[in-house]
């Protein structure tokens, strides 16, 4: 995985280096951006050392460098686009206030505009700096907004006085930036089955019966499973997502071919994950020529397909399963029912109709509807979060099982 470390002007800089060799121990491909006020405190050539990679320090060339080009011109796209996560250690109150405020003046504030993968920042500044009325409230803007904070530490801090200011210990941010990223490592020794996406039923050879499921969910799920160490096996319905790495993927079609998948490797995992959003119904007879266009009314009959969840449920053995529910009204009534029905553990329902919660967006609003009674409502997160927080309480299901 690639993150970019963005380090910005302050005497904590130096700190950065150590910073380098503690994600590097995580098997994380750093590369670090800095701006011109950090280099006044450490060079370039040391992280280039640390890292073997280019070392950004200016937005279109460095002194004495050939011409801008295109390339160039739009690195900071680039980088934005392949980065797994934006780490800045030491982050000054200058590249706090930026960010805030949206004000892209160089390479790390522009990639901080540019990227959509998650953002860590660990300040670090005199006491009374960051205890001001500006910088609290530039804080708390980009919690807001999702960005990860790392709080400075108490103590004696380099201008002389002593209090809130001190850049968090490696070791602290090392592990603030594992956990967004997945890396817990505590899945490993588990297989885990995961469904995907929607299944089509096809009506004659040029139409099908489908849904709006783009497999974002399930496909967050698999990477988050596979960061944190599973074994993991996704049998998917047609989507136009790149399939994680490590994971052993499984294309599917039908709800049949999605069945009898599934069925097959049930057995042999210790968490099931249904998060494909599984046609109901599908055509009682299928047409091995297109139909034609026939002036009046035409009817289709259906008939049930396979309930995969509800079989699993019949059929587990120690296992942990878990169901969705995505609904458009009465979603906890809806969810209650089916956590009863299916023989679930656990039921992660969601209203389709709220913004940032549908189809085919990069976040989600869930509750999660447990056999113990508990429902464990979350904020609007990333889908990549959401499936973490469901590894989370199947492990917890795990440890209150045994």
């Amino acid at each position: 995985m690639k993150i970019a470390l963005g380090v910005t002007g302050g005497v904590a800089a130096y700190k950065a280096a150590e910073l380098v060799r503690r994600l590097q121990q995580e098997k994380l491909d750093v590369q670090v951006v800095m701006t011109r006020s950090a280099q006044e405190f450490i060079t370039p050539l040391t992280f280039a050392a640390l890292t073997g990679q280019k070392v950004i320090t200016d937005m279109f060339t460095e002194p004495g460098s050939a011409p801008a080009n295109v390339e160039s011109a739009i690195e900071h796209i680039a980088v934005a686009q392949r980065i797994d996560l934006l780490l800045v250690a030491p982050a000054t109150a200058d590249i706090l206030g930026k960010f805030a405020h949206g004000i892209a003046q160089d390479f790390l504030s522009t990639l901080y505009l540019a990227t959509k993968a998650p953002v860590v920042v660990a300040p670090a500044m005199n006491v009374n700096m960051w205890e001001h009325e500006a910088t609290q409230r530039n804080i708390a803007t980009l919690r807001e907004r999702g960005v990860h904070v790392v709080d400075p530490d108490e103590g004696y801090l380099a201008c002389g006085m002593t209090g809130s200011g001190r850049l968090a210990s490696t070791e602290t941010i090392a592990k603030r930036v594992c956990d967004v990223l997945g890396l817990r490592h505590d899945l490993t020794g588990q297989t885990i089955l995961i469904t995907a996406g929607p299944t089509c039923e096809d009506i004659d050879p040029v139409r099908f019966l489908t849904n709006r499921s783009s497999g974002k969910m399930g496909y967050a799920l698999a990477e988050a499973a596979n960061r944190r160490g599973a074994h993991v096996v996704l049998v998917s319905g047609p989507t136009d997502l790149k399939i994680p790495d490590g994971v052993d993927w499984i294309p599917v079609r039908a709800t049949e071919e999605m069945d009898r998948a599934v069925r097959e490797r049930a057995a042999s995992a210790q968490v099931v994950i249904m998060a494909a959003a599984v046609s109901d119904y599908r055509p009682a007879a299928q047409h091995d020529k297109k139909l034609k266009r026939n002036e009046g009314s035409f009817t289709l009959e259906l008939e049930p397909t396979p309930d995969i969840l509800a079989e699993l449920g019949r059929e587990k053995h120690g296992q942990i399963l878990v169901g969705f529910a995505a609904e458009t009204h009465a979603v906890a009534e809806s969810a209650r029912g089916k956590l009863a029905r299916k023989g679930a553990d656990m039921i992660v329902a969601n209203d389709v109709t709220q913004e940032g919660a549908g189809f085919d967006t990069d976040t989600n609003i869930v509750t999660f509807y447990l056999r113990d009674g508990r429902e464990i409502s979350l904020p609007k997160l990333s889908k990549f979060e959401v499936a973490n927080q469901i590894l989370d309480r199947v492990l917890e299901i795990q440890k209150h099982s045994k």
